[in-house]
């Protein structure tokens, strides 16, 4: 007798891909490298002093001293659960932000990119764009099935980044967790590995040398090219 009952399709051939090793991602305008304490605390210190807003949406931060902030990321790189990357921008020479996969769960084939923090000099660069791609690409190009970023719901700013890295908006779970002493919905976006494909297309073309002009400004918008990979718009970002 069939099962009335309606269940998801079989994998077949599908095997649970690897956990990351925190191994070099090199780009053309960015190389990401595993963070570490020793090597970049005080360099990204500097990247930050004086931009405290950058912590408005963090778990941690701001940092009163280099030395603190030092403890605090040896302590965060030595967890099992998340694995950093310092960013390191090519065309600045200089080290920017630093960004980590976490919720790795390869038994679902599941991965998240969270922890990211970009000093103003690395933001709306190509750099900054580019390193999200490696990311993004070494998680589907290794096997998993689904790419998650999740925010602060009042973070408007991470929520258009989702969305123009054409992540599509699955909702909000209200009072999801407590951060700093308030309250903080999440939202949730992610990409499958059947979208892959042509985001990765997207993101080449958008890349590519022929997209900006002498003055280095884009002449297609990412946003434009993802528009019809990700399955719906941020009801936030829609209103004015």
């Amino acid at each position: 007798m069939t099962n009335p009952r309606p269940v998801g399709p079989l994998l077949p051939g599908w095997t649970p891909p690897p956990a990351p090793t925190g191994a070099a991602m090199e780009g053309r305008y960015v190389r990401l490298e595993r963070l570490d304490a020793e090597a970049h605390a005080a360099l990204l210190f500097r990247a930050f002093d004086g931009h405290d807003w950058v912590w408005d949406y963090m778990p941690a931060g701001p940092f009163a001293s280099s030395a603190q902030f030092h403890r605090w990321m040896k302590e965060v790189t030595a967890s099992g659960d998340f694995m950093f990357h310092a960013i390191f921008d090519k065309e600045s020479g200089a080290y920017g932000g630093f960004a980590s996969y976490l919720r790795i769960a390869p038994a679902a084939g599941s991965i998240e990119a969270g922890w990211i923090a970009m000093a103003p000099a690395l933001q709306r660069t190509r750099a900054a764009t580019e390193a999200m791609y490696l990311m993004m690409k070494w998680a589907f190009e290794a096997g998993y099935r689904r790419y998650e970023w999740k925010c602060d719901a009042l973070n408007r700013p991470s929520r258009g980044a989702a969305q123009r890295l054409g992540l599509t908006y699955e909702g909000v779970f209200r009072q999801a967790t407590v951060v700093k002493g308030r309250n903080r919905d999440t939202a949730w976006f992610a990409a499958i590995d059947a979208e892959w494909p042509a985001l990765d297309e997207a993101f080449r073309l958008w890349l590519d040398a022929s997209n900006f002009d002498d003055s280095g400004q884009q002449r297609e918008r990412l946003s434009d090219l993802t528009r019809l990979v990700r399955g719906g718009e941020d009801p936030l970002l829609s209103t004015r």
